[in-house]
This record gives C-alpha cells, sequence and structure tokens, in this order.
C-alpha cells in the first residue's frame, strides 16, 4: 500500500509539473504572441529630364518631391512598430531630400510618431503624429503607383498632430473621428488654434472632412476610392475641394492601372486641378491639366518605375521654357525611379 501511495504521489507531482510547464510555456506563448517588435522601410532614388525644355534651370512640374533634373535622391524610410496585448506605438523617421520636404524644419527626420490603444476589436484610439487620411496618394513612394505625385496631394495636407478614433461600424461602414493642430503644424503652444477632422469609409470608398477655421487649409472635403473592373483593372479615383474664404483649389484625378503580368503594371494618372482665389473669376484663374505614364516593374522587393509626364497650364499660364527658351504653358519630362522595401 505504501508503494502503491509512493507511486500515485510521483506520478500526482510529475502531472502537476507537467501541468505548471504546460501553463508557463502557454504563457509564455501567448506574452510572445502578444509582444511584437517589426522594423520595415524603403529607399528610393530617381533619374529625371526634361523633354520639351533644357535641364538648366529649376524647371519641374510643380508639385512635390521628384522634382530635381538629372541623378537624385528620394528619401530613406525606416518603420518601428512594438505591439503589447491592445497597446503599441510606431516611429516612422525620414532621411533624405523627400523626407525633409515632407516633414518640415521643426521637426526633421519624423514622419509619423504616434502611440495607439485598441479599445475593443471595432474602436482604436491613435495619439501623436500621422499621415494624412485625405487624399489618394502619400508621402511614401511605396504607397502610390506613380512616383511623380499630383497637384491636389500636394496642396492638401501631409500629416497631422493630434488624437483619433478610428471606429469599425460594420464589415463594410468605417468611421473616423479627430481633434488636431492646424495642418501640418507640429508644436501648437499658446495659440489656442485646433482642426477637426472626419472620414466616412464604405468598402474602400472614402469621404473625409477637415476643417481648422481658416488657420492654415480653411476647409477640405475629398472624396478617394476605387473599383476592380476586372481581375487585372483596376481604376483609382480622387476628388477634392478646398476653400479658405474663397481662396483654395478644386481638382479630380483618375487612376487607371492594368496588370499585364506578374511583374508589370501599367499605369495612368490623369488630373484636373484649378486654384481659387477670393473675388476672381476661376475664368481668369490658370488651371492645369497632368497626365502621368508610369509602368511598374518588380525583381522581388525591388521596384523600378518609368514615368512620362505631361503638364499643360491653360493659354494664359506661360509658366514654362522651351528649348529655345521661349515662354510656354506646357512641360512634358520623363523619370526613372528605383524604391526597395523591406
Amino acid at each position: 500500500m505504501k508503494t502503491i501511495i509512493n507511486t500515485n504521489f510521483v506520478k500526482n507531482l510529475f502531472l502537476a509539473g507537467f501541468a505548471l510547464m504546460s501553463a508557463a510555456s502557454f504563457a509564455q506563448e501567448e506574452e510572445e504572441t502578444e509582444k511584437k517588435f517589426t522594423l520595415g522601410g524603403s529607399v528610393d532614388t530617381y533619374f529625371r529630364t526634361n523633354l520639351s525644355s533644357t535641364d538648366v534651370g529649376a524647371q519641374n512640374p510643380g508639385t512635390s518631391f521628384a522634382d530635381g533634373t538629372g541623378f537624385n535622391l528620394g528619401m530613406a524610410n525606416l518603420i518601428a512598430s512594438y505591439e503589447s496585448g491592445k497597446v503599441g506605438a510606431v516611429a516612422d523617421l525620414v532621411f533624405g531630400p523627400r523626407g525633409d520636404a515632407a516633414v518640415g524644419g521643426d521637426i526633421p527626420y519624423v514622419n509619423q510618431l504616434y502611440a495607439y490603444w485598441n479599445v475593443s476589436e471595432s474602436t482604436t484610439l491613435t495619439f501623436g503624429r500621422f499621415n494624412t487620411f485625405l487624399g489618394y496618394e502619400v508621402i511614401s513612394p511605396t504607397g502610390n503607383f506613380n512616383y511623380s505625385t499630383s497637384y491636389l496631394f500636394s496642396s492638401g495636407p501631409f500629416s497631422h498632430v493630434g488624437l483619433k478614433a478610428d471606429f469599425a461600424l460594420s464589415d463594410d461602414f468605417s468611421l473616423m473621428l479627430a481633434i488636431m493642430n492646424p495642418t501640418d503644424t507640429n508644436f501648437n503652444s499658446g495659440t489656442g488654434a485646433y482642426s477637426l477632422g472626419a472620414q466616412l469609409g464604405y468598402s474602400g470608398q472614402y469621404l473625409n472632412f477637415y476643417y481648422d477655421g481658416g488657420e492654415v487649409l480653411g476647409f477640405e472635403v475629398d472624396y478617394t476610392g476605387g473599383v476592380d473592373l476586372s481581375d487585372d483593372f483596376f481604376l483609382g479615383i480622387n476628388a477634392a475641394l478646398a476653400t479658405d474664404e474663397g481662396n483654395g483649389f478644386y481638382g479630380a484625378a483618375l487612376y487607371p492601372q492594368y496588370k499585364t503580368s506578374e511583374a508589370f503594371t501599367l499605369g495612368l494618372r490623369g488630373e484636373y486641378f484649378q486654384p481659387t482665389i477670393d473675388g476672381i473669376d476661376t475664368g481668369d484663374i490658370p488651371s492645369v491639366l497632368g497626365l502621368t505614364l508610369t509602368g511598374s516593374y518588380s525583381v522581388d522587393n525591388l521596384t523600378f518605375k518609368p514615368e512620362i509626364r505631361l503638364d499643360s497650364w491653360s493659354d494664359d499660364a506661360p509658366v514654362f521654357f522651351d528649348n529655345d527658351g521661349e515662354a510656354t504653358n506646357g512641360l512634358s519630362s520623363f523619370l526613372i525611379a528605383a524604391v526597395y522595401s523591406f
């Protein structure tokens, strides 16, 4: 009987120890699952030349970023994120001319810097600096099909500093509400100025709103979306109107993209952009039509983007010079970019 009792005791002790070890292992696995650190980013560079004009001087379409001629650097982008359970943080750093133009001089290198809390499966709070929710295009070249950017993107917000709440209302509907500094304002001490933002989403279509009471941009409403017309053909859409006591802009852009193979996609951006000035009829203000044809060829994580761009302002806006040095309203250019993501 004594032997049996000892055997049962050892068995029970073994089982208890195994259970404890299993529980500890499960807890460790759960902890490892909850705590995640990731590091990613991109590097991009490009060559650009004017076709209808000499490269001597500073002629470019006038939109953000890819505005140099000859060989140029874009930016290096490092994105570090850490998540532990329901909370996490993201530090998005940029280095190079594209990054400098995107973030401004008061916080060099910081593209995004925010913490977030997944309050529930349907609600997330984000606090800090985050890229704008308006528009079709973004700062990072990995998020755009075309390498050069549009007039709508270049004229609208780049980033915001503040607090936003994202709500998943259903499988199809989403809502975002935000209170922020005025757009692209990192430090707001003593001004008492803030902005409001909102986004309503439905199945990949987004209606965006921004309002700052005339501090920077005033009011902007923006639609961003797209539709898969077939397995290989996608059409992106962007339209926006911004006004600040009559000053602002409006316009629209279409982004048809056709995938010819797993490695190559051909896309076009067709954009109409009209600035507005208080007290002046829009018929007297130059507008621009931009056409950008871009190819995208990928080799593993490296993507080459050859691009031909035509920018044509209305006849009363000879803002460019041709090869003979004569004023003209149009500019054609070619670039090829290399973008590596990791």
